[in-house]
């Protein structure tokens, strides 16, 4: 599982947004978004690296990730 930091997020269609652009590298990946928290949680077989850029071209500056 990954936890990313994601900065701007602050309505539903943002979580639209962020979940569309990670199912989009990986379509079985499960995503929870905290919109408070400013974090995204991935389970995904993915790189990490990979679906940060998939937020990042979403329009959504990712600030930190780990492996969680």
């Amino acid at each position: 599982m990954y936890e990313l930091n994601v900065e701007g997020m602050s309505c539903n269609h943002c979580v639209s947004m962020v979940t569309k652009s990670v199912l989009g590298v990986d379509g079985a990946a499960k995503v929870k978004v905290d919109l408070a928290g400013q974090k995204v949680h991935v389970e995904s077989s993915a790189d990490i690296d990979v679906i940060k850029s998939a937020v990042i071209e979403a329009g959504y500056p990712v600030t930190g990730a780990s492996v969680a």
